[in-house]
């Protein structure tokens, strides 16, 4: 990203945030907890474009560690007395945009019988991370993985290749769904909970992808005319795919992009998956971010005036925290929030496609340096 694509910041007052005055945000602090013994643990977050980064972070969640948050006022001015609010703007003058995303609950069986044909796969071996060091000039640099062979680095293979049976027998496969169609939402969504015919649970995250470019199959169901572009949503997909069951494959073959998962234990049944910032997304509370200009951590305050059935009918206004990405998440006031699990959270996720402000926190030693 170039100097001049950076987004440009511009200092405002709490009293600029229309919404903050009523906002709870005390679900942020366990969250920034969690934050907090990552960083101790393992290595900080990657600093993105914007220059933020996990040291100028730190402060904030040492200080969130031993504050005495009793109530939502003082939560609220927890964050007024740490952090200076910075209003995003888009390099490209366009306004922000927020959709939303959440964790599916998909019925599931050990073995590929009793109705139950198609496979979630783990990461394959021969699945290796690409770079500028070894990336083959042949391609694209959007690709972050490939196949390696006995020849060298090639594409790996595509959805199409690998719902035909590519990578049968290999011993991927970690559970057989019912339905193809759960299966490529949950690829969309990267991550869901597993329920067994006996009652088991179990909990799958995002481990790896085949490396080929995200191509949106609503898009492409608008540009053949099947879905007006004012009723699209996850449902209305579903809903067309039940429909036109001969052109299901032909269209979910379109997102050549493919996800591999790995097993993880349902520890907190409140607590969404451990996505790219390693800690548990909160419910209502953790946000998706282009993590190549923005750093895991930071707090983000949204507001989306025609964003309503999320609060009952009240604009959309709610400090964030920035814990996860995706490939769909590009440009600075660009977000994606985790509404949480099972299906009443993807009833409430698949119409989110709002304009939106965001507003960055930086915490105040760090803010001088953005002229806050």
């Amino acid at each position: 990203m170039t100097e001049s694509a950076l987004p440009g910041l511009a200092a405002v007052r709490y009293e600029d945030l229309r919404g903050w005055e009523i906002d709870d945000p005390r679900p942020l602090f366990s969250a920034m907890a969690a934050c907090l013994a990552h960083l101790e643990r393992a290595k900080p977050y990657r600093t993105g474009a914007l220059g933020l980064s996990a040291a100028d972070l730190r402060p904030l969640l040492q200080a969130a560690a031993t504050a005495d948050i009793a109530d939502a006022a003082a939560a609220r001015q927890f964050f007024e007395s740490q952090c200076v609010p910075f209003r995003v703007i888009p390099a490209d003058g366009r306004s922000g945009f927020v959709t939303a995303f959440y964790e599916p609950e998909v019925e599931v069986a050990d073995h590929p019988d009793s109705g139950y044909p198609y496979p979630f796969y783990r990461r394959p071996a021969d699945l290796v991370d690409l770079d500028a060091a070894n990336r083959p000039a042949t391609l694209d640099a959007s690709y972050v993985f490939g196949r390696q062979t006995a020849s060298g680095i090639e594409p790996y293979p595509d959805r199409r290749a690998i719902d035909e049976g590519c990578l049968a027998g290999q011993g991927l496969e970690i559970a057989w769904a019912k339905s193809k169609v759960d299966v490529f939402f949950t690829h969309v969504q990267g991550a869901a909970r597993l329920r067994y015919p006996d009652g088991r649970m179990q909990r799958i995250t995002y481990a790896a992808k085949a490396g080929h470019p995200f191509s949106p199959i609503g898009r492409l169901l608008i540009d053949r005319g099947e879905i007006d572009p004012a009723g699209i949503s996850m449902q209305s997909i579903r809903r067309w795919l039940a429909e036109n069951p001969a052109k299901v494959d032909e269209v979910l073959w379109h997102n050549r992009s493919y996800i591999f998962f790995r097993e993880a234990e349902v520890e907190d049944i409140d607590l969404g998956p451990i996505a790219a910032a390693k800690v548990p997304l909160v419910p209502g509370r953790a946000l998706a971010v282009d993590r190549l200009i923005h750093t895991f951590g930071f707090p983000f305050f949204i507001r989306s005036d025609s964003l309503t059935h999320l609060d009952e009918g009240r604009p959309f206004a709610r400090l964030m925290l920035a814990l996860d990405t995706g490939s769909a998440i590009v440009g600075a006031a660009r977000g994606d929030i985790f509404t949480g699990s099972g299906d009443a959270a993807g009833e409430l996720a698949g119409t989110v496609r709002n304009s939106a402000d965001f507003y960055i926190l930086i915490p105040k030693a760090a803010a001088s340096r953005f002229g806050g």
